[in-house]
């Protein structure tokens, strides 16, 4: 059985990045005849301090261990018939293990953000000079073969390697499922007492949802005490211009707390780094049924044909007019998550790509 050695930065399911770029293939890979292994550098409890603000010393040995984690990889690599990188093998500037495995195996790169770009953790800044955007390049054509998230990183990468192929960011859609009961389309109860807005990130990118705070505001003044705004991703997340509800992420409850939202919202800057998102967040909404607004930047546009499936919002008075929209109709926000979910299913779903992904594997081996 051909045996692939996944090289990434965290252990599974912590990390959407790795959890909807290749962790969700897992099992099909194994089902057709590939078995895997997965070399993670930062540990759960190493997490912890990497992310956390300060303590630097400790940051530093983190970052110390994972050379020798990757010197360990580069001797057991002859084991593996793939060496698949997730974004890169450290989180240093180095190409230097990147290089080594093309020497002697196939390697396959995958990415899913303008990595090229630097955008550094709030927590992490001080260590900012250790990056080098440039790498992405190198490794990139140190691969025998790059999946790219959407068409504008396929572009950037055949730049350098013209084995490129896009796979989008992809939604298990047997687990993110629609619960409209959650959202009050049963027969019992056709209308909420309160609608719910959300937007579902990590702290990290909390910035992005408040680009919408503004909007948010004007919405919870026009319809006083009919509003609910849920922030999934830190518990302890406040804000002081409007009333918010916030929730720690969990894989456990995650589906239910989406079915919560009446409306999701996904709002983006338009900028370089944007360009490269997969529109992760939106998707996870559409394919739980989820009336969608996102940010009209981006892959989004190719996403959301706006009326149909989901909304398109670029200033602040378009963002006010389609919450609104989605407030005053409940059966608009039914049929917007319907067609929204039937696009996950049909275009950006691991059913839909899985034996794309397979068939980069077999072509290596062969």
């Amino acid at each position: 059985m051909p045996k692939i050695l996944i090289i990434a930065d965290h252990r599974l399911n912590r990390s959407p990045s790795q959890r909807y770029r290749f962790e969700q293939y897992l099992d099909y890979f194994k089902s057709q005849g590939f078995d895997w292994e997965l070399s993670e550098i930062i540990t759960e409890s190493d997490d912890r301090v990497f992310y956390a603000p300060g303590n630097y010393i400790a940051k530093a040995w983190i970052l110390l261990k994972s050379i020798f984690i990757r010197f360990k990889d580069l001797q057991r690599a002859k084991n593996f018939d793939i060496i698949f990188i997730q974004r890169e093998a450290l989180l240093l500037g180095s190409s230097y293990f990147e290089k080594q495995f093309f020497k002697k195996h196939k390697v396959i790169f995958d990415f899913d953000d303008s990595i090229w770009l630097l955008d550094t953790s709030p927590e992490n800044k001080k260590f900012e000079f250790l990056k080098n955007p440039d790498k992405t390049k190198i490794n990139i054509a140190h691969a025998h073969a790059v999946i790219a998230g959407n068409q504008f990183l396929a572009n950037y990468a055949k730049q350098f390697n013209k084995n490129t192929l896009v796979i989008p960011t992809t939604i298990d859609t047997e687990f993110h499922i629609p619960k409209p009961e959650l959202r009050g389309f049963d027969s019992a109860q056709p209308d909420k007492e309160k609608i719910v807005i959300g937007w579902s990130g990590s702290i990290s990118t909390i910035k992005h949802f408040e680009m919408a705070i503004s909007a948010l505001k004007q919405i919870q003044t026009q319809y006083p005490n009919k509003i609910e705004i849920h922030v999934i991703g830190q518990g302890s997340y406040s804000h002081p211009e409007i009333n918010v509800i916030s929730k720690n992420w969990s894989s456990k409850t995650e589906v239910d707390d989406l079915n919560c939202f009446d409306i999701g919202i996904m709002p983006l800057p338009n900028d370089e780094w944007v360009k490269g998102k997969c529109g992760l967040k939106g998707l996870s909404y559409m394919a739980c049924g989820i009336a969608t607004i996102m940010s009209n930047v981006g892959v989004n546009s190719d996403i959301i044909e706006h009326g149909k499936n989901g909304f398109l919002a670029a200033t602040e008075q378009e963002w006010v007019n389609c919450l609104s929209l989605l407030i005053e109709n409940s059966d608009l926000r039914h049929k917007i998550g319907q067609a929204g979910r039937e696009t996950v299913v049909k275009n950006y779903s691991v059913n839909a790509h899985k034996d794309t992904y397979v068939g980069v594997l077999k072509s290596l081996i062969k």
